[in-house]
């Protein structure tokens, strides 16, 4: 007999509850500036609670997954949303285009990049690659009001351009229209994908940036160039300093 979510829900808590330390909490709740409740519990430890969880339990409809999701994220405790994230992750080739709307929720009400980012690459990113409206959804997220909906357009992207150039353009053209936001996890997010990109494609990042030198930010700029050759680096940064300097040197 498959096992009550309320079971399952209150089992979980309890286990991330006895595995925390309260000054791992208060460190980490200040580090992420959060209004969540912290138990104060490692990534490692999350993760390998979420795996078996997943290997322990296969039973556990989409629908309960959906279901426990829900349950902790209005408990409104940090290391219960990074679980449940965790195992959606492990989980994520049970969703499809109905379930957009539902993790579009969870991003709207995560506010921190310790979720985002694990909801965008981990989930949203392999989610949508069985959607044939990725595009679209992804396009729409790009313009939306919530920079954290934004991050995630560009993100979702990432483990995809990790292994080459597949959804360049369509980051490019994302990355173009925010390049000139002030909001740091913006400018963080475009030149995270970009320093990414630079491993195994730096002539790209490079020419990319070369047209942009003088309008990227700092952050973006530094993360973009991380990794290019030292005389990429010189040129680029080169490019960056004001008319008269240039004409000076």
């Amino acid at each position: 007999m498959a096992t009550p979510l309320v079971v399952l829900t209150g089992e979980l808590e309890a286990e991330l509850a006895a595995s925390g330390s309260n000054e791992r909490a208060v460190n980490e709740k200040r580090y992420l500036k959060s209004e969540l409740h912290h138990y104060g519990v490692s990534v490692p430890v999350i993760r390998r609670l979420a795996r078996r969880f997943a290997r322990e339990h296969k039973d556990v409809s989409k629908a309960e997954l959906i279901g426990l999701t829900t349950e902790f994220w209005d408990r409104d405790v940090y290391e219960l949303r990074k679980l449940a994230v965790n195992i959606l992750a492990a989980r994520v080739e049970d969703f499809d285009a109905g379930d957009v709307s539902f993790v579009e929720g969870l991003l709207r009400r995560s506010h921190t990049w310790a979720l985002i980012d694990d909801l965008a690459m981990n989930v949203v990113g392999p989610m949508l690659t069985t959607v044939p409206e990725a595009v679209q959804i992804r396009l729409k997220w790009s313009k939306d009001d919530d920079f954290w909906v934004r991050r995630t357009a560009m993100l979702a992207l990432l483990p995809r351009l990790r292994r080459g150039l597949d959804g360049w353009d369509e980051f490019a053209g994302y990355a173009d229209a925010m390049l000139c936001e002030e909001e740091f996890f913006i400018r963080k997010a475009i030149g995270w994908v970009l320093r990414e990109v630079s491993k195994h494609s730096p002539a790209l990042v490079f020419e990319w940036t070369q047209t942009r030198a003088m309008t990227a930010s700092s952050v973006t700029f530094r993360e973009a160039v991380k990794y290019l050759s030292e005389d990429q680096r010189l040129r680029l940064t080169e490019l960056r300093k004001p008319a008269t300097r240039r004409k000076k040197s």
